[in-house]
């Protein structure tokens, strides 16, 4: 007898189930494995992955305008716009926070931190603002000094210079502190001359005490008045 109904071989509906993947557990994908050579290609390198370096704390607070002035591009030369009279400008912390960008090494930071340092101690009354600030000063300018970076040292340097020829005397009990980073760097030929000019103006800036002192640091400094 025939009872009309027909059954499909049983390797047909395997078939079909093993072909048609579940929609609930997709196969994963592979993902392709990065060439070496993408390293070098400037399309690859993702500014926002995890490995991308944050601002430095000096960029950020620039970036957010705290810092009250900006460069501006000249034909000649750069220079900076002060968004207000830097005679008004509290110090604190305005300073150190430019002392603490002459550690950049990228631009605008390079420049705004050792033209904005420059300029706001060249205002009137500077010294009576600056001294209290020197606890906090002379750690900062040390970081300068002893950076591996030849312009970040010699940024520090003047901005030493600069801090000294507005304070005088008053950097004396904080010199012993600066003068290790310029004994190291005083070996290298290329550095001799611009620190032994600077050790001359902090004696000239410091006066007779900062002689002894320059000297328990470095032995062979010639004093200017002798």
């Amino acid at each position: 007898m025939s009872s009309g109904i027909q059954i499909k071989p049983k390797t047909t509906v395997q078939k079909s189930k093993t072909s048609s993947p579940s929609p609930c557990s997709p196969e994963p994908a592979i993902k392709p494995q990065p060439k070496p050579s993408d390293k070098l290609n400037p399309k690859t390198i993702d500014p926002f992955g995890a490995h991308s370096r944050p601002p430095s704390a000096f960029a950020a607070i620039y970036a957010k305008g705290g810092i009250p002035c900006r460069l501006m591009h000249g034909s000649v030369k750069h220079r900076l716009q002060w968004e207000c009279l830097p005679e008004t400008i509290p110090f604190d912390p305005l300073l150190v926070t430019l002392a603490e960008g002459l550690r950049e090494t990228k631009h605008p930071y390079t420049f705004v931190s050792k033209e904005g340092f420059k300029e706001l101690l060249m205002v009137e009354g500077a010294a009576e603002k600056a001294i209290p600030l020197l606890p906090r000063l002379i750690p900062v300018l040390k970081a300068a000094l002893a950076h591996s970076n030849d312009d970040v040292f010699l940024r520090g340097l003047d901005a030493l210079v600069q801090l000294s020829a507005v304070v005088g005397p008053s950097l004396n009990d904080h010199l012993k502190h600066l003068l290790t980073n310029l004994s190291r760097r005083l070996m290298d030929k290329k550095f001799r001359e611009k620190i032994t000019i600077a050790l001359q103006k902090l004696e000239q800036y410091g006066g007779k005490a900062s002689v002894a002192i320059i000297k328990s640091k470095i032995p062979t400094y010639c004093s200017i008045s002798s």
